[in-house]
């Protein structure tokens, strides 16, 4: 659909062919990926100081991982994982309220969840910093970056965090030794389940448990619990920090809408071919996202494919009479004056050299 039409007068350039993208990604090297990296960085610096970012206030980052299926058995480093299925595994930083990627990078699909998370770290806590967040940080993922290190890390940053832990023999006995008067009940729980919340301590850090019991086929509950503990540094009261890091699970909204854009495939047989892929894709997210954000501010955010269809991907027409260019854009369309309002504040955006 970019190839038709008079879409190279809009861009400025010529849209090349698919096939010429293809060999243009070939010959990336793992030096010219951290090159691309890096003007994802830039690019993220640059909207935060055009009104995108969160300034003094607060930013909430989710860290995840998640299985990019390939097909076909020639892809260079896409292989089996946990999930059984053949692809790749890349892990990404993503803020929490926009949705936007901070940070992103291709791994081989045999990867272990915490591969290279520590080097990702260090550059994710960097890069947040030069970008201008300069309000209260909290980081929060799963059990499968569980890691002293990492604790120690962002303790030394001033970064809160909230990161799950497995269910090893000494968390387990730490759980264990809470008393039952300490277990507090959840009153908007589903109906079909029972949950109580409680806190200790693990290595004199704050543990945080969260335990599960669900109705079978009779109505009946379970015998037993399901435990969800994890480590935090907050000091704020229990049931806050404890809702706050269920809301964790909104990183599946941006890998969603990236599954549902360019890493709905990796199109290339080479791993840097395909790692320049994805940095590229959270570059294009980003901007759909900065759009929004920048161009519609106080809107609630929408999913990727819902921006693409009312921003982005309308019927128009272009003509030129008397040396001037007219975009003819449908009649009747419900979404103009949001496409009129995002396109002058985008436009009001001063150019940085």
């Amino acid at each position: 659909m970019l190839r038709a039409g008079r879409t190279a007068d809009v861009l400025g350039h010529r849209v090349m062919a698919p096939s010429t993208l293809g060999t243009f990604l070939r010959a990336f090297t793992f030096g010219h990926v951290r090159q691309l990296d890096r003007v994802l960085g830039e690019a993220l610096g640059r909207a935060w100081a055009a009104g995108a970012g969160p300034g003094a206030g607060r930013l909430v980052i989710d860290v995840d991982s998640f299985v990019g299926e390939t097909f076909g058995p020639k892809k260079q480093g896409a292989a089996f994982g946990y999930t059984r299925i053949r692809g790749y595994h890349p892990i990404l930083a993503v803020r929490a309220d926009t949705g936007e990627v901070l940070h992103i990078r291709l791994r081989k699909g045999s990867a272990n969840t915490s591969r290279g998370f520590g080097r990702f770290l260090d550059e994710l806590l960097a890069r947040v910093e030069r970008a201008g967040a300069t309000g209260p940080k909290l980081l929060r993922a799963d059990s499968g970056f569980w890691n002293n290190h990492t604790f120690t890390k962002l303790d030394r940053a001033r970064w809160r965090f909230s990161i799950g832990v497995r269910l090893q023999p000494a968390v387990r006995a730490a759980i264990e030794a809470i008393d039952e008067t300490a277990w507090q009940t959840l009153a908007d729980y589903p109906k079909t389940s029972m949950a109580q919340i409680a806190e200790t301590t693990l290595n004199d850090r704050r543990l945080v448990v969260r335990r599960v019991r669900t109705l079978d086929r009779q109505g009946e509950l379970l015998p037993t619990w399901e435990l969800f503990p994890f480590i935090t540094n907050r000091t704020d009261d229990l049931a806050t920090v404890e809702a706050e890091h269920c809301q964790h699970a909104v990183v599946e909204l941006a890998i969603r809408d990236l599954k549902d854009q360019a890493l709905a495939h990796f199109p290339s047989g080479s791993f840097y071919a395909n790692a320049a892929w994805t940095v590229i894709a959270a570059l294009a997210h980003n901007l759909l996202r900065w759009t929004s954000v920048i161009g519609l501010p106080g809107h609630t955010v929408r999913a990727a494919r819902t921006i693409r269809r009312r921003l982005l991907a309308l019927p128009g027409r272009l003509t030129r009479s008397a040396r001037r260019w007219t975009l003819h854009l449908p009649a009747r369309w419900p979404w103009h004056h949001d496409f009129i309002r995002a396109l002058a504040r985008i436009r009001a955006l001063p150019i940085v050299a």
